[in-house]
């Protein structure tokens, strides 16, 4: 895989693969880690891209591993010494002429709702949703980038779109 080659996979999968890292990682510099790591890695293994079948997902899937991968190894540092997030909430897309800041507010806390409700998932429903939902893959190509089955896929989407919903129901209450 050459320079251009990479350059292609950026300019098609750059912005799914790098909302997935953000949706992962939950803030601005570690996504931009996550991401370029992500693209070193596939350039490792570009042997075993295959162009034709599901490039996103390979990408995904190699941004996921990494992810878990770092997880593990600094777990120990993280319930010692818990890392704060940047205050990067992503309100500035809703700054429009005519939002209403008590518009901005609530469209934020819900936001914030939700993501608490994603987080709080575990990994193996956590990780297919932000894939479905963020990256806009399919489910065949969830399935293919996680090595599971079509109907496992459905299945943790289903069960995360429980659990989203009692922890919404719960929240409102």
């Amino acid at each position: 895989m050459g320079s251009c080659d990479l350059e292609e996979l950026i300019e098609q999968h750059g912005k799914s693969v790098y909302g997935f890292c953000r949706m992962l990682v939950k803030n601005k510099a570690d996504a931009d880690d996550l991401y370029q790591e992500t693209f070193l890695k596939a350039m490792e293994l570009s042997h075993k891209i295959d162009r034709e079948h599901n490039p996103k997902g390979f990408l995904l899937s190699i941004a996921s591993k990494l992810w878990k991968n770092k997880l593990r190894k600094f777990a120990w540092r993280q319930r010692i010494a818990p890392r704060e997030e940047l205050n990067d909430d992503g309100s500035h897309h809703l700054l429009r002429d005519h939002a209403t800041p008590e518009h901005i507010a609530i469209s934020n806390e819900l936001r914030a709702t939700i993501r608490s409700a994603a987080d709080s998932l575990n990994e193996k429903l956590k990780i297919p949703l932000y894939m479905y939902y963020t990256a806009e893959m399919s489910i065949e190509e969830i399935g293919a980038a996680l090595n599971i089955p079509p109907g496992t896929v459905k299945s943790r989407l289903h069960k995360s779109r429980n659990e989203l919903k009692k922890y919404l129901e719960a929240k409102s209450l």
